[in-house]
């Protein structure tokens, strides 16, 4: 049965991880993610799950990827100076094509920073932080029951596209406390990894399907297959031909960018009228959300956008909306990074307008109010 709890929102992440067939957890406390490996610590064992302090950030990170290659779905959770040193490990994730899921509740920064302020400067780490081209997957969840659903999303697209994907919630979203309805099991879509179904003698590790994804056995299933770091060719040892190198650079973009329509979420209130769009993401869209409904109350005509999955970028319906309204505003907890990305897209079409707020507050709607104000 269905039934009501009044959660965390770390510990919403850690039981979506949980319901979406999460039984390895190896990580790090740091604050303000360390609820999501308590929780983790407390219920894993229950389910005959495995949970695992390592000595550092670098070593949760690639515990969790050997356990996903040993065939179990894995996560790992960090915050700020954590997430960045498991950037390497993350690319390794990707060019090894090995599923994970990445929590990161944002903290301000850089280095140290501030570790109990919220903040939203992660955004370009997810798509950029570790070296190389590769396809990012990041959902950024808004309230108590997002972090629920969408871990469990964020582990159906990691087994889908095989290869790492993150939660982007922010200090706030992790620490505050909401009502969730946590669903009944059976009742939401669980997918798991693609096996073989050739032989062992007829398998080639990386040789993908016609969605460019390769079938994943895991060790021990008695299938042979090598991973490495470096670029590989379809046996998946170590190649310096050109072909194979172009090969495999592209499919791991392509296999993401040729679904990104089905990965794609965003939100969208009173718009259908609208002359001024606000567009934020997480916990800010909290406060936009609220600044545009007493502003309609006003006769303001004013809408709000919000990506739910930052990366991919909804590219297409920021270009859509930028052609019906005169103005879009875009408020965020750091210095621009999604206004640049508005800018970029839309910005032939309407007029962009970014406001930062950096100093570890959270937005509050008479704040957002005021920037309208502005505008009209």
């Amino acid at each position: 049965m269905a039934r009501n709890e009044f959660w965390q929102g770390n510990k919403a992440l850690a039981m979506g991880a949980i319901a979406a067939g999460c039984r390895f957890f190896g990580g790090y406390p740091i604050t303000p993610s360390t609820e999501i490996m308590e929780t983790m610590a407390e219920e894993l064992p229950k389910l005959g799950g495995k949970f695992m302090q390592m000595e550092d950030e670098i070593a949760g990170i690639a515990a969790a990827l050997g356990a996903s290659i040993a065939g179990k779905k894995a996560m790992t959770a960090s915050s700020g100076p954590g997430i960045s040193l498991k950037q390497e490990l993350l690319g390794y994730g990707y060019i090894a094509e090995i599923p994970l899921v990445v929590c990161n509740v944002m903290r301000g920064g850089p280095s140290t920073g501030l570790p109990t302020k919220v903040s939203q400067a992660d955004l370009m780490q997810a798509k950029y932080g570790t070296h190389g081209d590769h396809a990012t997957i990041a959902y950024a969840p808004s309230s108590i029951p997002e972090c629920y659903e969408l871990t469990i999303k964020a582990f159906n697209a990691a087994e889908r596209f095989r290869q790492p994907v993150l939660i982007l919630a922010d200090e706030v979203i992790g620490h505050m406390r909401e009502k969730i309805t946590i669903p009944e099991e059976g009742t939401y879509k669980i997918v798991n990894r693609k096996k073989p179904k050739v032989s062992p003698d007829e398998f080639i590790p990386y040789k993908p399907d016609e969605d460019g994804v390769p079938p994943m056995p895991g060790f021990g299933d008695g299938y042979r297959w090598h991973v490495t770091g470096l670029t590989s060719n379809e046996w998946g040892f170590p190649t310096n031909d050109a072909k194979w190198i172009d090969l495999k650079a592209n499919r791991i973009i392509d296999k993401v960018e040729k679904y990104k329509s089905e990965i794609i979420e965003y939100k969208e209130d009173y718009l259908d009228d609208a002359e001024i769009a606000v567009l934020s993401f997480g916990s800010v869209s909290r406060s936009a959300l609220r600044a545009v409904i007493e502003l309609r109350n006003e006769g303001v005509k004013v809408g709000h956008f919000r990506p739910v999955t930052v990366w991919p970028f909804p590219e297409e319906e920021v270009m859509a909306l930028a052609k019906r309204v005169k103005t879009i505003i875009v408020p965020e907890l750091n210095a621009g990074q999604m206004a640049h990305e508005v800018e970029r897209i839309a910005g032939k079409y309407t007029e962009v307008i970014g406001h930062s707020l950096i100093n570890g507050e959270l937005y509050k709607p008479s704040q957002i109010m005021s920037y309208i104000k502005e505008v009209c």
